[in-house]
């Protein structure tokens, strides 16, 4: 066994022991050593891998993967500029604190700066946006090198988890992995390949630092991430006049905190889609916002943000009212320094471990009951949608999938179709967006992560732009693991979106459908048809519901053709309705 394939093997073997189970490998000749012992390991059964030709795509897969199971997830490049593509899931992952390991191969110190070919400055790559980056010795010595390889492991572990520091801490971390030739594996070792002995390599040197500890162990024991709201802090204060605002956040256990908070405080909540709800959470709780002749007579003492609101402007009006005093619960937020106030009105920042307490609950405070009321009549009033819109489109596909089913939304209108379409969330159906950053890019590839990671039903709901701009998630060769995915696509041909902002206004008209509507006319289905995915056109809510009521097998694209020039419109239609149902 030559030095390279020993290091990639060793280095992946104890990353197998600390945890990682899926592996995404993108090929290249620089990296066949770590190629080769992730499919020693997929054949083992230690792990499962999974192979894509699009780097960036694969990224977004290892985040999806990750996202779900909190456990990180493993991708592996060759050197140049397959390590680049990389990055906007890295950009994701570091502001969701989401686990990722990014295993680059890179060329060798010697052959670096000298004009070699795929030869560039990864060490550093990433910048701030790893949890840590590490560039490994070059293999050459691998008795000496062994334990330097395993315990390098487990600091990349460790920072990715948040073992150390919590859940909210996690993120992504890239460790830099210089090769030299040979890259193959000899024919013996080839032969042999990989067999598990207790969870150690059986064909390796019988030295410690090579084989690993007994009976599997690692390396280094690490903690579990510590609980979400581990820590004695002093609990924050009761005040009846409390409004809660749940934004993004690292984890369900993360918001079901910060929901049991709002039950022992019998405090109203206004929650972006996410999952877990509760009977205090406001249906329409943003287009309450709106009404601000209603809310400014009904004002909260107390704004209680807890995470990072993403999905509309209503949140930040209310921030900046005079006479409310708002307050921070922050679970580390990386992307923030500390924690989200993008309005610079935060008068205090309580940590994550703050909202623990006991108790079974108080009933809704009457400021809490005169807030739940409003919601109901602003619910009453937007209970039968008219035509099939976006809003429309989420909330028939919420109502009909089966229990217990995730869907994942685009990052652009169809989040915030969710949140305006459903008034009360079922505790069945658990939401899941990508608003770390909140690009469009790689959701295709995030939800063939999520589905691939959970056994249940799942759904993805995206806009036609969201789709195509990461059609290469559907580039899956014939011998990958393939999830049962339903993606539901609401093709109003382009980003109407913008017709909501600004650049939507009359006066704004004319370039707007070339420089930010962007309508491509596609033919979604001719697409599908290419990558040898089936995929269909649901013109109504019935044909909509029917389609998704049963999941089905492998991936599926249901396509719902809306028009995205009424969208302008019918936001301000609510609104008119919403301030009728308060008068």
């Amino acid at each position: 066994m030559n030095p390279s394939t020993t290091g990639a093997r060793v280095l992946l073997d104890e990353l197998v022991r600390l945890g990682v189970r899926e592996i995404v490998l993108c090929p290249g000749s620089r990296s066949a050593p770590l190629a080769y012992a992730a499919h020693d390991l997929d054949v083992s059964g230690r792990a499962r891998l999974h192979v894509r030709v699009d780097e960036r795509s694969a990224a977004f897969l290892a985040l999806g993967l990750a996202k779900e199971s909190r456990r990180p997830a493993a991708v592996i490049t060759t050197s140049g500029t397959a390590v680049a593509n990389l990055h906007p899931a890295v950009l994701e992952a570091h502001h969701a604190a989401v686990p990722l390991l990014l295993l680059t191969a890179d060329r060798p110190p010697e052959l670096r700066g000298v004009g070699a070919n795929q030869a560039t400055d990864q060490p550093g790559l990433f910048g701030e946006h790893v949890r840590l980056a590490l560039e490994l010795e070059t293999p050459h010595n691998p008795p000496r090198q062994a334990a330097a390889w395993r315990t390098a492991a487990a600091r990349a572990w460790s920072a990715a988890t948040g073992a150390l520091v919590g859940a909210g801490f996690a993120g992504p971390v890239h460790l830099d992995l210089p090769y030299r030739d040979p890259l193959a594996p000899d024919a013996a070792s080839t032969v042999r390949g990989i067999r598990e002995r207790s969870g150690a390599l059986e064909y390796l040197e019988p030295s410690d630092p090579i084989e690993g500890r007994p009976d599997g162990a690692p390396w280094v024991s690490l903690p579990e991430s510590s609980p979400v709201a581990a820590g004695a802090v002093p609990p924050i204060d009761h005040d009846p006049d409390t409004l809660v605002v749940i934004g993004e956040l690292p984890t369900a256990q993360h918001r079901s905190t910060a929901l049991a908070w709002a039950v022992r405080h019998g405090a109203p909540v206004i929650a972006e889609p996410g999952p877990g709800t509760h009977e205090l959470v406001l249906p329409h709780g943003a287009q309450l916002l709106a009404a601000t002749d209603w809310v400014d007579a009904n004002l909260p003492e107390r704004l209680l943000v807890v995470g990072r609101p993403t999905l509309g402007r209503t949140i930040p009006a209310l921030t900046r009212r005079r006479g409310v005093r708002v307050e921070v619960v922050t679970p580390g937020e990386p992307g923030a320094t500390g924690w989200a106030d993008a309005t610079h009105t935060a008068a205090a920042v309580h940590p994550f471990a703050a909202l623990v307490g006991d108790g079974e609950g108080r009933e809704a405070t009457p400021f809490a009951r005169t807030w739940l009321e409003a919601a109901d009549r602003v619910a009453d009033a937007l209970a039968d949608p008219a035509g099939l819109d976006g809003p429309a489109v989420a909330r028939t596909l919420h109502d009909a999938v089966p229990g217990e089913s995730l869907i994942l939304l685009g990052s652009s209108s169809v989040a915030r179709d969710l949140h305006v379409g459903v008034a009360r969330p079922r505790p069945d159906v658990h939401p899941v967006t990508s608003r770390g950053l909140a690009g469009i890019d790689g959701c295709v590839s995030t939800a063939i992560g999520l589905a691939l990671a959970r056994p249940r039903p799942t759904c993805a709901l995206l806009g036609d732009l969201t789709f195509l701009h990461d059609a290469n998630g559907l580039l899956i060769g014939p011998d990958e693991p393939v999830p049962d995915l339903t993606i539901v696509v609401v093709d109003d041909d382009g980003g109407s979106i913008f017709d909501t902002l600004e650049y939507g206004a009359v006066e704004h008209s004319g370039p707007m459908r070339r420089i930010f509507t962007t309508p491509t006319g596609t033919d979604i289905e001719t697409l599908c048809a290419a990558h040898g995915v089936p995929a269909t056109s649901a013109h109504t809510r019935a044909e909509l519901a029917h389609l998704v009521e049963r999941p089905g097998a492998g991936i599926r694209v249901i396509r719902v053709p809306v028009d995205g020039s009424t969208r302008r419109a019918a936001g301000q239609r609510t609104r008119e309705v919403v301030a009728a149902a308060l008068r």
